[in-house]
């Protein structure tokens, strides 16, 4: 008899996508992120974070296993890499592993004495380190010359940074010998802590030359555009957003520096014999004046590695590094070897993760955001405040449940918590600091960006939704962001802020306005201050303050897109009027005042009175615009599946839009399909087929595909292949089962079918092999009982390479 598996409620399965949705959030903003982006501390997720949802997602799928959809996370090992813009991608020599995370003395002990019982030994040695908060690197040396360096990337392929490494001194670029004939270092680029407050300490001084000069120039009736140096705010993501830059003069003036912990591939020459440990290679790297951390110890008992825990973790803010845990690993080389590794991470190493940081801060209020699909989330707005290297002012509440049960309300002192850098969570209110004027949270009944009711999408639903999806400006600005994203059409001018702009440009209005009724003053573009008179800024006048200022304010600007599907028909003199608010600073704090700026063009240059003011300067497209449009040209030829993703159609994502293109060819075919015929695509099933089918039903969809046809955009472009390897697996049939190490289940089969070859689900006659790694359980049986070759899935980077080739050896 076979038990069937139980059935998720309504809360389970709303847990499950919001598990889902903060880890694909989390993945996009680490892979999309630029140099500003990282630099500026902005990151929301850590890797203890991560891992702490990770797990929870896994256990609600071990649970209910119909949860365990194609486009899961746990069906991803990692994200896929895109080189940003200067740099390029390229293979590690040896895949650069993660590490199993643990969060207790318990969990270290249960890793030791596993260690200690597969190796037969009483008391492994091991090394203890200090985990350093920076960016993992490998640097590749060739007969003793540094030839180059590469980001940890997804495990297998990275950024190539030479450039820039280049620029950090405390890294040699020649090796004394012996040495081998090439040697994989593996290690952290970091900001010293000292060198992080200095550093920042001189772009405060040069902010404060900077405002004296502008201030001169303003008396002197000049205009300037210098200026304001950004403060960073986190020595980790300032070292990860550095080595992005592509000016390695820039890269030249930053504090970085880089400590190893490792090696990967070695090649041994005559004349060099490779340490057998790996405290023996911390030696070594010493010789060669690679800098190692002091702190590593070989240690060989749970009381000593209990101890280094402990007195690590009491110095950790007085170190020379951010540190955000400890890594322990077996010593002997030859041991490392024996115990190998799992899919995701090597069973000779663990890394023990801090408890997070703690800290009390305001909440101001709880306001409510409008998600892609309609779905409003209560948010928590802060007192900002610095946690463990960045600045917090919002944590999001999840849903009005959640909000209830933390028992928080808005003036509360909150417990905010937060580790590394992982997205922030409100705890709980500090109930003996209430006072009284605090107040309950209520969940509005209407959408807050456009008025329409909301409500359940059906009945039984526990997520509150606006319904109004043709016409609500959130959904479309999180449409049009989705759109540009890399799983989408990948159009890197095309983010959350030109997003807002072209659909809300003025999403700040209210904020503006309330900032001249608090006496502060507004820029307009022209050069125009705009500051309400002394007479009404006195308090007990706000029905006159607010009239004013609205009175004194420009007319509304209107969104150049009403709907996604005028993006394609955009021309540059369409973005030319563009304005949006934005808040003046001084040494990176708010100072009140806001000025209007065009965001697709540069400002224009006026002279003259009000009234009769003088063009000096016509406005011209940025840089950044002209290649958004060379990019939106471009796009039009984009993949299918592509297209199909960037529709925002529900439940489509990235691998069903590969099968379906693939299966059909055409947007026109698709329309044509029933129900039962899209069911019948590998890994589509009837929930994606009727999402796609009732999608093409709605007429303002369907008027977004006639306005993208008529702009230009080709329904049926195949996948894009590289000319060079297209043919490689051509007439194979494939199945991957297991895990892959350095590829996601999704991103092991885009790799063969961008070769040619067709990928199946299930293992059958017509298979012409199969690739199993660990995991593969059932397919493998049958592959085994059918005849069916069987890759191993250690041999899938040859396999790529060598192509139909490989099965002949087999």
């Amino acid at each position: 008899m076979q038990i069937q598996p139980a059935t998720p409620s309504e809360a389970e399965k709303q847990r499950w996508q919001e598990l889902a949705e903060q880890i694909e959030a989390a993945r996009a903003e680490y892979y999309d992120a630029t140099p500003e982006a990282l630099e500026a501390g902005l990151t929301t997720l850590s890797d203890a974070q991560f891992d702490q949802l990770y797990s929870e997602l896994q256990e609600l799928e071990s649970r209910f296993p119909q949860l365990a959809t194609k486009d899961s996370p746990t069906a991803q090992v990692g994200g896929s890499v895109t080189a940003a813009e200067g740099f390029t991608k390229v293979a590690h020599l040896q895949r650069m592993t993660s590490l199993e995370d643990v969060f207790s003395l318990a969990e270290v002990d249960d890793w030791f004495t596993r260690m200690a019982k597969s190796l037969g030994q009483k008391q492994p040695v091991i090394t203890a380190e200090a985990k350093i908060d920076g960016l993992a690197l490998s640097l590749v040396y060739e007969d003793g010359q540094l030839v180059r360096a590469v980001t940890r990337g997804d495990g297998n392929i990275g950024e190539d940074v030479t450039s820039n490494v280049l620029t950090i001194t405390s890294i040699p670029r020649l090796l004394p010998a012996p040495h081998p004939q090439t040697v994989e270092v593996r290690g952290e680029v970091f900001c010293p802590l000292d060198d992080f407050a200095f550093f920042n300490q001189d772009r405060e001084a040069m902010n404060r030359e900077s405002l004296f000069t502008r201030v001169e120039m303003a008396k002197a009736g000049l205009k300037t555009r210098i200026g304001q140096q950004k403060i960073f705010v986190n020595p980790r993501n300032a070292a990860a957003g550095s080595l992005r830059r592509k000016e390695s003069w820039l890269v030249a003036r930053r504090p970085l520096d880089f400590l190893a912990h490792g090696v990967g591939q070695v090649t041994e020459a005559a004349g060099f014999e490779a340490p057998k440990t790996l405290s023996g290679w911390f030696e070594q790297l010493s010789q060669w004046h690679i800098q190692t951390s002091e702190l590593t110890k070989v240690v060989s008992s749970l009381k000593d590695i209990h101890d280094y825990i402990d007195d690590l973790g009491k110095n950790r803010l007085s170190l020379r590094h951010g540190i955000d845990g400890v890594v322990l690993k077996i010593n002997d080389r030859a041991a490392q070897e024996s115990l190998g590794y799992t899919a995701r991470v090597p069973r000779w190493a663990c890394a023990y993760k801090y408890p997070p940081l703690e800290v009390h801060t305001r909440l101001h209020d709880i306001g409510v955001q409008v998600g892609r699909t309609g779905r409003v989330t209560p948010f928590a707005i802060m007192e900002p405040v610095l946690l463990d290297g960045s600045v917090v002012a919002r944590a999001t509440l999840h849903n009005p449940g959640e909000v209830a049960r933390k028992g928080v309300k808005i003036g509360d002192l909150v417990v905010l918590r937060k580790a590394g850098d992982v997205i922030p969570e409100v705890l709980g209110p500090v109930l003996s600091a209430r006072d009284g004027s605090e107040r309950d949270f209520v969940m509005p009944t209407e959408c807050p960006s456009c008025g329409h009711p909301i409500r359940p999408a059906k009945e039984g639903d526990a997520d509150l939704r606006c319904l109004n999806a043709a016409s609500c400006p959130a959904q479309l600005t999180e449409r049009i962001a989705h759109l540009g994203a890399r799983s989408a059409l990948d159009i890197e001018g095309l983010g959350d802020q030109s997003a807002l702009a072209l659909t809300q440009p003025e999403a700040n209005r209210e904020l503006v306005a309330a900032a001249l009724m608090g006496g502060h003053r507004v820029e307009l573009e022209t050069g125009q201050k705009l500051q309400l008179p002394e007479s009404l800024q006195a308090e007990g006048q706000e029905a006159e303050r607010r009239e004013a200022a609205q009175a004194l304010m420009p007319p509304a600007a209107q969104p150049v897109l009403h709907t996604e599907g005028a993006l394609f028909a955009l021309r540059a003199e369409d973005l030319k009027d563009v304005m949006i608010w934005q808040p003046i600073l001084n040494e990176g704090q708010p100072t009140g005042d806001w000025r209007q700026l065009r965001y697709f063009y540069t400002q224009g240059t006026y002279r003259g009175p009000v009234d009769a003011l003088e063009v000096v300067a016509e406005p011209q497209p940025t840089k950044s615009t002209v290649a958004l449009l060379e990019q939106l040209e471009a796009a039009k030829e984009s993949p299918l599946w592509r297209i199909l993703v960037a529709l925002s159609i529900r439940h489509v994502g990235p691998v069903a839009a590969r099968d379906l293109a693939a299966r059909f060819g055409s947007l026109e075919a698709l329309q044509a399909a029933s129900v039962e015929e899209l069911s019948e695509v590998d890994g589509v099933g009837p929930q994606i087929a009727q999402s796609l089918n009732s999608w093409f039903e709605v007429d303002w969809h369907q008027q977004i595909i006639a306005d993208w046809q008529a702009a230009g955009v080709n329904f049926s472009v195949g996948v894009q292949q590289d000319t060079e390897t297209a043919d490689l697996l051509a007439g194979l049939t494939l199945v991957v089962s297991g895990s892959v190490e350095g590829y996601t289940r999704d991103s092991a089969k885009e790799a063969l079918a961008a070769r040619g070859a067709r990928v199946a689900s299930s293992v059958s006659k017509k298979t012409s092999a199969l690739v199993a790694g660990p995991g593969a359980g059932s397919k493998a049986t049958k592959a085994q009982d059918l005849g069916v070759k069987i890759i191993p899935a250690e041999r899938f980077g040859e396999l790529l390479e060598k192509g139909a080739a490989l099965l002949e050896e087999l």
